[in-house]
């Protein structure tokens, strides 16, 4: 399977959302807006999201090796937009504010395949905890 650059994009950040077992309804919402407002995205036609989010849950659920998925799909991305690949990611896993011991294993792997500097890493972290924190903490 060849993948274009966005359906990489969008295959990596269902990947993520997969990460701790079930795919929620905000993330869902997260991967549309992102597929619709980011520049990255510019030319894809929204109208496939459906499918290609389809093909990515199909090659996880298919596959028994995380790491040849994970190959497969970042071997479709530039290294000019490995930060952002990282980023939208990240984005995808921390939708809910707190990740799992999956999800941080997972952007772990992803942070090490795309060979992403430490501290840029970092600060593509601490940007999504940034923007995703709410006013008053969740209810516990």
């Amino acid at each position: 399977m060849t993948l274009s650059t966005q359906d990489a994009l969008i295959h990596l950040m269902v990947v993520a959302a997969t990460s701790d077992a079930a795919v929620s309804d905000r993330e869902l919402e997260v991967i549309g807006s992102l597929v619709t407002t980011l520049p990255v995205f510019d030319g894809f036609d929204p109208e496939t999201l459906s499918s290609v989010a389809d093909e990515a849950l199909d090659l996880v659920k298919d596959s028994s090796d995380l790491d040849k998925v994970l190959d497969m799909i970042l071997g479709a991305i530039p290294p000019r937009l490995r930060d952002t690949a990282y980023a939208l990611a990240v984005e995808v896993a921390a939708v809910d504010v707190r990740l799992s011991q999956e999800e941080l294993r997972l952007l772990e792997m992803i942070r090490d395949k795309l060979n992403l500097d430490g501290l840029v890493a970092a600060a593509i972290e601490a940007s999504a905890k940034a923007r995703l924190r709410r006013a008053e903490p969740p209810a516990q």
